[in-house]
């Protein structure tokens, strides 16, 4: 098969053509080796085969996870590792703790993606050839495009055919970028004899999973290889799984058939899901009243053609309660409107957009094809008389409007100028501009007489709130867009909510009560109808633009107030690792409602009771985690189920299921053995329910929801999801990652580019949160770099192992540096359990890293700790295992020797760390990197005081001694004692300011001389202290330090010496009057500079 190569040659021979550039890539090239080494070590073992046992597993015991399975119609790229790497890194870390890890994987093929990519190419094979030859049909075009170009030049006839027009489009789109099947499928590096058996969609189903296996385990996805299925009829199990779920749901009354509106397809003729969208996942139905304003006779000449039938300006509202107000309509002077037939006697004026909408809602006299009599444009419009419905006006008359939208609504809108700013102030312009009205042909008549008509009461805007609103901000023209957006927001909500309404048969009622009612009235006098359209544009994958249509559809009935609130306690139960995923899913269970589940076109499983239909890909995608748990058992490792050897499909029955899934009587009429009915009981019982699902965020709105709603139908609370970890999108280098642009990279490519290892790295230092994290490929050539030196590292330190301390660990070093792993086993750890990867790469390699450089600098010249460097080597490894597996496994082995593998070697066990001795150390580095800045200042002051200053050797200082104030005293002791009776140490808040002076004033300072001076003295101190408190907390009002400063930098002297480069180190008490004394001439820093506790004062001497 294509691409079956290995990674380690692809990669060689990569490198080999960029060898002559003088780049070397010989680290990536040995990452690349260990991690195909490992990988044979792991194969061998079947190291991550998950088995269940017979006793229930206690808490913690077991750990299931799982992923939405990815859609294969290409190749997996770095969206998908990065949310996958979400469950991989928690799956490795469980599994190294000791967990028995169930981490199975799966391939999703459901839907209309594979069958209209597969239909679209076999359309251009029959248009253009196998292999097809594009570039003439474009060729072709652009002639014929010069030849209208030179014949309009000469003169010519310019009226040519319609054929060139539509040529001319088509080159137009094709030269804009807009690629074929047959060009996206040669950019996956397929052969034209290759490309053209993608005709049938069932060769995408043989052809990219095993691919996809490829690459997974190339990244050493910890998985258990032997649940892996695709889904589709293709798999007769999967297939039989999906019936009984769908039979399931409807036994339970969850799946009903009902007429709905939906987002739809015309090109593929069913509805459009979210999954089948190429763009506008989430949006959905926006429901308008379609209000009919009858055209008065005699009809202008455009319309004549039209007399005997009764023809409507259709305006779509969202506030039918406001028609009493009407003053006219409006219409875009250049817009594009037809006069449509409704039905036998009713023509509709609107968009051929709108009127294709309402084809699809069974309002167009041949249904789902809108018949047009009349092409018209907005001008052709103006002045018409209308009769609306409910408008006080009896006629009002058609008008300009210059911002009407005709991709939303019908183009045509109906204009209440007492409540909407935009009317008001189109309106107002036509009256005061006489030139304005003259532009468009507007007779005086048809707008000087009409006049705002109040309708309903806001309080604070009174019974005119556009003219209100407009005036308080002095909106000018109707072209203030910005200020006429802000006046909308000011007045439309709070005209729905606290409005009242004045006219009208529901005159006094609450404008929210009264809209519904008004709205039916008109419905039933036949004025109205609903009509409805998708919020915003959707485009199917198929590549035509949605609509809404009236489906008599199969429906999962998502909201059902029971059946949500059992999901909401679903919800309540589960760890969803951020509260704005909680928000999220609360948001989506506000607003989901019935849910169209099958699907006339594409792939996948037929609905059992209606074979017409298939089951749409969102919704045989709800439960099938459980279905992991079994699938080894009927398909014997076969992707597809074609191994029928230990069950046969048929077998499969609903009582079956039931047994093994839901706690359902055994089934005495299966012939399945007993043994293998009761095994797939205990897998199903021992795995489920499963502790985490990790998924981008947008699935919230979809697929995460619908799988709890399924969970809470079928399964007992038992058995409910425990937990969802949702994460953004992932960006490449700061940018989008895009096809079109080139910023992109599959699984395989990142592979070969940086090495498994080093990409699991960068992943897992992308980001962890909501937000979209950035995949750097500095940070994933920087990992190629640190581990493989720390591999030489590790290779030289054990080389010279003569040269390490034998004696137990017992210097200051050696106790901070054991410290420090023992800080990074619990910090990681927790970064671990709470999913934070970024965090515990840097507590369990950075900051590990970090200690073991300063420890290695600290021990100088006596050597580092034998037992402290193993057991370093040891924990490390350990630490960074499940983010860079290869490497670890590869030093546990063949570096540190050990038994076993490390991917199962145990969480380490570590000492509670020491936390003073922690901040002992911090306070010994801060105070050698503060007196080398000061040394560093001295020197270089010294030169430029004395130009001719011979070297540095003379004028560096050899002699430092380093004063301490160990306790505050004095005015310092008083304020921090009542800092820390003013202070609340939870909420981290002091009293008021007032109360502390106060409280200073009753202290033997305050009431020793002049208030104000000492006020000025103690500010400054009692400001910075309370400001550090309200970071670090009550520690840092105590007054003294948690260990003894002069002990710490005593012992440390050598250190010290070292880092300073000086001969000589005295650590000397500020009480000590004989030590101040040894200040000498520099004395007087000590009183310019006195130390305090935790910032000791240095003074350098030369000699």
């Amino acid at each position: 098969m294509l691409f079956s190569r290995s990674f380690c040659q692809t990669a060689s021979k990569e490198m080999a053509s960029t060898a002559d550039g003088g780049k070397s890539f010989a680290r990536r090239d040995r990452l690349l080796e260990i991690e195909a080494t490992v990988r044979k070590w792991w194969d061998e073992t079947d190291i991550f085969r998950a088995e269940s046992v017979e006793t229930p597993p206690s808490p913690g015991e077991k750990f299931f996870g799982n992923f939405p399975f990815p859609y294969m119609n290409g190749f997996l790229h770095l969206g998908h590792a990065f949310s996958l790497s979400k469950l991989e890194f928690a799956s490795a870390y469980h599994r190294l703790r000791g967990a028995n890890v169930l981490l199975p994987f799966a391939f999703h093929c459901t839907g209309m993606p594979i069958k209209a990519s597969a239909d679209k190419l076999s359309r251009e094979v029959q248009k253009f050839g196998n292999p097809p030859v594009f570039h003439n049909d474009i060729e072709d075009s652009i002639n014929k495009l010069e030849l209208e170009k030179k014949d309009t030049e000469n003169g010519g006839n310019q009226n040519l055919p319609d054929k060139f027009k539509g040529k001319k489009s088509k080159a137009v789109s094709k030269s804009s970028g807009e690629k074929t099947q047959w060009e996206i499928l040669r950019s996956y590096g397929l052969s034209d004899s290759d490309i053209s058996k993608f005709q049938d969609p069932y060769y995408w189903l043989k052809f990219f999973p095993p691919l996809a296996v490829e690459d997974l385990k190339a990244f050493g996805l910890g998985c258990d290889w032997r649940r892996t299925f695709i889904t589709t009829d293709i798999n007769p199990f999967f297939d039989s799984f999906v019936r009984w779920q769908m039979r399931k749901l409807k036994k339970l009354g969850k799946i009903v058939k009902d007429l709905r509106y939906t987002i739809y397809s015309p090109l593929d003729g069913q509805p459009c899901a979210d999954h089948d969208r190429a763009s506008g996942e989430g949006v959905q139905p926006q429901d308008y009243t379609l209000i009919k304003m009858e055209v008065v006779p005699p009809f202008p000449p455009k319309l004549r053609t039209l007399e005997g039938k009764k023809v409507f300006l259709a305006a779509a509202t969202l506030r039918p309660e406001t028609m009493y107000g009407q003053t006219n309509s409006w219409v875009l002077p250049e817009g594009k409107y037809g006069a449509f037939e409704i039905n036998d006697t009713d023509v509709f004026i609107l968009t051929a957009r709108a009127a294709l909408n309402l084809a699809y809602q069974r309002f167009s006299r041949v249904p789902e094809k809108p018949t047009c009599l009349v092409e018209l444009s907005g001008y052709d419009l103006i002045g018409l008389p209308l009769k609306s419905p409910l408008a006080f006006n009896e006629i009002i008359y058609s008008l300009p409007m210059l911002t009407i939208l005709t991709d939303k609504g019908t183009g045509i809108v109906t204009s209440v100028p007492s409540d909407s700013p935009d009317d008001f102030m189109a309106l107002h312009d036509l009256k005061s501009k006489l030139a304005l009205r003259a532009k468009f042909g507007v007779k005086d008549e048809w707008v000087l007489p009409f006049e705002v008509i109040p309708i309903i009461n806001i309080p604070e805007f009174g019974d005119k709130s556009a003219e209100k609103v407009c005036q308080d901000l002095k909106i000018k023209s109707q072209n203030d867009k910005e200020k006429l957006a802000e006046a909308k927001r000011l007045t439309y909500l709070r005209g729905f909510t606290e409005g009242t309404m004045l006219v009208g048969e529901y005159a006094g009622m609450k404008v929210q009560e009264a809209k519904n009612l008004i709205r039916n009235k008109l419905l039933e006098l036949n004025q109205a109808l609903m009509y409805s359209e998708p919020e915003k544009k959707v485009m199917s994958r198929s590549g035509d633009e949605c609509v809404v249509a009236l489906t008599d559809q199969w429906y999962i009935t998502y909201g059902e107030p029971e059946w949500k609130k059992k999901t909401e306690e679903c919800l309540a139960g589960m760890n969803l690792y951020s509260d704005e995923a909680r928000h999220g899913f609360e948001h989506t269970l506000g607003w989901l409602n019935q849910w169209a589940c099958s699907r006339s076109f594409g792939l996948g499983t037929r609905l059992p009771w209606d074979e017409e239909f298939l089951v749409e890909s969102l919704s045989d995608s709800t439960i099938y985690m459980a279905y992991y748990t079994i699938s080894h058992l009927l398909q014997r490792g076969d992707m597809y189920g074609s191994d029928s050897s230990s069950v046969r499909p048929y077998q499969m029955t609903d009582e079956v299921w039931d047994f093994v899934f839901c706690g359902g009587s055994y089934p005495k009429s299966s012939d399945i053995s007993s043994s293998l009915l009761n095994k797939m009981k205990q897998e199903f019982e021992y795995w489920y329910p499963f502790d985490l699902r990790t998924s981008g965020k947008d699935l919230i709105q979809n697929h995460l929801t619908f799988c709890m709603y399924n969970h809470t139908a079928i399964f007992p609370k038992r058995h409910w999801p425990r937990g969802f970890r949702c994460n953004g999108h992932i960006m490449l280098n700061s940018e989008k990652m895009s096809k079109s642009t080139g910023n992109f990279r599959t699984i395989r490519q990142a592979i070969e580019e940086f090495s498994a290892d080093a990409t699991r790295f960068s992943l897992a230092d992308a980001g962890d949160g909501m937000d979209d994290a950035n995949f750097v490929f500095e940070t994933a050539n920087a990992a190629i770099l640190r581990l493989t030196k720390e591999i030489s590292w590790m290779q030289e330190v054990l080389a010279s192992d003569s040269s390490l301390r034998d004696s137990p660990p017992s210097t200051y070093a050696d106790r901070v540096f054991a410290n420090e792993i023992n800080i990074a086993v619990k910090m990681t750890e927790s970064n671990y359990n709470d999913f934070m990867f970024r965090e515990a790469l840097k507590t369990g390699f950075y900051d590990l890293q970090a200690a073991r450089d300063e420890y290695r600098f600290s021990c100088g010249i006596n050597g580092m700790n034998r037992e402290l460097i193993y057991w370093f080597m040891d924990i490390q490894t350990r630490l960074i295992t499940p983010i860079c597996p290869h490497y670890g496994e590869y030093v546990w082995r063949e570096l540190l020797k050990k038994d076993g593998f490390v991917v199962k070697a145990g969480w380490p066990v570590a000492q509670t760390p020491d936390l003073t001795l922690k901040k002992a150390n911090k306070y010994l580095q801060d105070s050698i990197i503060s007196m080398r800045k000061l040394l560093q200042k001295q020197v270089s002051g010294s030169k430029k005081g004395n130009k001719n200053a011979p070297s540095t050797v003379e004028n560096k200082p050899e002699v430092v001694f380093i004063y301490v104030n160990e306790r505050y005293d004095g005015w310092k002791e008083e304020c921090l004692r009542i800092l820390q009776n003013k202070f609340n140490a939870e909420t981290r808040r002091f009293a008021p300011d007032g109360e502390i002076l106060e409280a200073l004033k009753e202290t033997e300072i305050g009431q020793d001389g002049n208030f104000r001076q000492i006020q000025k003295l103690c500010m400054p101190f009692l400001r910075f202290k309370k400001d550090e408190a309200v970071v670090v907390g009550p520690h840092a009002l105590d007054l003294k330090l948690p260990f003894g400063e002069m002990e710490v930098l005593q012992e440390n002297l050598e250190v010290i010496k070292r880092q300073l480069g000086v001969d000589r180190v005295e650590v000397l008490s500020i009480a000590d009057p004989l030590a101040v004394v040894k200040a000498g001439s520099y004395v007087s820093l000590l009183h310019q500079t006195p130390p305090s506790p935790g910032n000791p004062t240095a003074i350098f001497l030369a000699s």
